[in-house]
């Protein structure tokens, strides 16, 4: 008897371990949306300056709408390169906060997905459901404030956007895979004490309830996520076509500005 109980929860701990790992890879490919384009350096904005880093020193200080500085000189611009400047400034403060905002959403989708799964196993004002709230309260928070310190000020690494579901991967996605680790014991407790209650079935029909409650949770989560993931994609898709533009324009800076004919901040593929 105590080997069928050992099996029963042994599968149960496996079972529920890949099915929240599967909807986790479900939400992230379904929010993937190709776009080859690099930035070579950091961007860092502010209402006063766009800086363009490059390994912690200040290489491109664009201040207001037209005034450049390169390596710590300003560079002087006739009424043509100032507008095509201008344009340019625009994009760059329209399209980081969008870069920002949808990868932040791409985490989220994420987050909310595998909370469906726990509120749904333990209940969604039981203790295990509300520690797991906490700890995905207190990583989107500590995310936001690395890439958007305020309203009007955001910092973002060098980046490709092959992916932008993966433009934050690294700590946050091992930060995410542990505390749902973490959180599959006290999962399995709940689930465990709601199931010592079904006496009349057996450990094999426990398993098969178990397995469907999942499948259907499952198809539920896909279904209630589709739409924001769509959402998502033109999103990520518009803001690739914007970036394209964006660096046409940085393009014909390169050409009429000497001091610029090195500078790549975008590139296009």
């Amino acid at each position: 008897m105590k080997r069928k109980i050992d099996t029963f929860w042994g599968y149960t701990m496996t079972n529920l371990t890949r099915s929240l790992f599967i909807l986790l890879l479900y939400v992230g490919s379904s929010s993937a949306q190709q776009c080859d384009i690099n930035f070579n350096y950091g961007v860092i904005i502010d209402p006063a300056h766009v800086r363009i880093v490059n390994h912690g020193q200040t290489y491109i200080q664009i201040n207001g709408p037209h005034q450049l500085f390169v390596k710590g000189r300003e560079i002087t611009l006739d009424n043509e390169q100032q507008a095509q400047l201008s344009e340019y400034v625009s994009g760059i403060r329209a399209q980081v906060p969008a870069i920002v905002a949808i990868a932040i959403e791409g985490v989220e989708l994420g987050l909310k997905a595998v909370n469906k799964v726990i509120s749904g196993l333990t209940g969604e004002n039981s203790a295990s459901h509300q520690q797991f709230q906490e700890k995905f309260d207190e990583m989107k928070w500590r995310l936001r404030a690395r890439f958007n310190h305020s309203d009007e000020s955001y910092y973002i690494a060098p980046q490709d956007f092959d992916d932008f579901d993966q433009v934050f991967a690294g700590e946050f996605e091992k930060e995410i895979e542990t505390i749902v680790s973490d959180s599959v014991g006290t999962i399995l407790v709940a689930v465990g004490e709601a199931m010592t209650h079904r006496e009349e079935q057996s450990s094999e029909q426990r398993v098969e309830t178990f397995d469907q409650q999942i499948e259907t949770m499952g198809d539920d989560i896909k279904f209630d996520i589709s739409n924001q993931a769509s959402a998502l994609e033109e999103k990520a898709a518009n803001i690739c076509a914007k970036l394209v533009k964006l660096d046409d324009i940085e393009n014909k800076l390169q050409i009429g500005i000497p001091a610029l004919a090195e500078f790549n901040l975008i590139e296009t593929h």
